[in-house]
């Protein structure tokens, strides 16, 4: 967080329909758990996981091997009671693998569609980059518009279908970079890192005493149906006119900065504003202020400005010192 606003201005902001929710975010508190206890030592990152799926956006994850990104998306999947797939992408993964095919019935004489790993509610894309370009390419329109065309016919996805991708940032031999167009359509990129040594200590006492623990936690799970009405409750979160006018600053801003090539595009900054708007659901608020813009900028920024990760979080506080704050009346 850069600058906070006086409590004058957030009272300001609220308006007649201001009042804070408390009730509904703790419908995420089970989640919370679970995720906690599946990786532990983390709570910040798990914080922005569940502002992403709370903003109904995808998730790229690029961190070293061994460090939980699968046991994250495995324990989010679990902890929605929904469908998860993984994708072990390779440069032999055909898009059909991804997708989906038809194959035809000798029986009938007809082609039937058997569906691919994308007809769940999480897929986990492990080492996307490892895919090659037509690949990828196949996730654009599933990602973009909760669909697939196959053979001329359009499916659809689960509305909640959420992408989360891994990539190996230090081996990139054999890979291929993800194009920005693909980039583009990811609400956020986090890393992980390494958990403290306290926690490691934890870890590997649970690891002797058995997996009771994992099993109480797995037990916790969101009530079907109540992950589609927070996506909905998140986008009725208001976001007063000098809120709305500071975002397209601060996004004209990275588009004049030296050190970036390709600045924010009008979905990036949609997208910023949806997690902006779930970070404020989650805090028990139905209107947007600048630290939930704020305290969103490096994820959603870091993975659209092609820098590196040290370079871009240099970048992005220059960004939000650089630009003025919103003015109330």
């Amino acid at each position: 967080m850069v600058l906070s606003m006086q409590a004058g201005e957030v009272a300001g902001l609220a308006g007649a329909s201001g009042q804070a929710e408390s009730a509904g975010p703790l419908v995420f508190e089970p989640l919370r758990r679970r995720l906690n206890a599946a990786l532990r030592g983390k709570s910040d990152v798990i914080e922005l996981v569940l502002i992403c799926l709370a903003g109904n956006g995808h998730l790229l994850l690029e961190d070293l091997p061994g460090l939980g990104k699968t046991t994250l998306a495995r324990s989010l999947a679990a902890g929605l009671g929904g469908r998860f797939s993984r994708c072990q992408c390779t440069p032999d993964l055909l898009p059909s693998d991804i997708t989906g095919f038809s194959l035809f019935n000798q029986k009938n004489h007809e082609f039937e569609f058997r569906e691919g790993p994308v007809f769940s509610e999480i897929l986990l894309a492990d080492e996307l980059n490892r895919a090659t370009p037509r690949t990828q390419s196949a996730l654009l329109e599933a990602m973009a518009e909760r669909q697939v065309t196959v053979d001329g016919r359009r499916y659809l996805l689960s509305p909640q279908f959420m992408v989360i991708a891994t990539q190996n940032p230090v081996d990139q031999h054999g890979t291929y970079p993800l194009p920005e167009a693909q980039l583009d359509r990811f609400a956020m990129k986090l890393s992980i890192g390494y958990p403290a040594a306290s926690d490691e200590s934890q870890m590997l006492l649970e690891a002797t005493l058995g997996p009771v623990a994992v099993e109480r936690a797995s037990a916790e799970v969101l009530p079907a149906g109540s992950l589609a009405e927070v996506q909905q409750s998140v986008a009725r979160v208001s976001a007063a006119e000098p809120v709305r006018e500071y975002l397209v600053r601060l996004a004209a801003e990275t588009r004049r900065h030296t050190s970036v090539s390709l600045g924010l595009s009008p979905r990036g900054l949609l997208i910023w504003l949806r997690m902006a708007q779930a970070r404020a659901w989650l805090a028990g608020r139905r209107f947007v202020i600048p630290d939930d813009i704020q305290d969103t900028a490096f994820p959603v920024l870091s993975v659209r400005l092609g820098l590196e990760t040290s370079r871009a979080r240099t970048v992005v506080q220059e960004i939000l010192e650089g630009t003025s704050l919103p003015e109330y009346r």
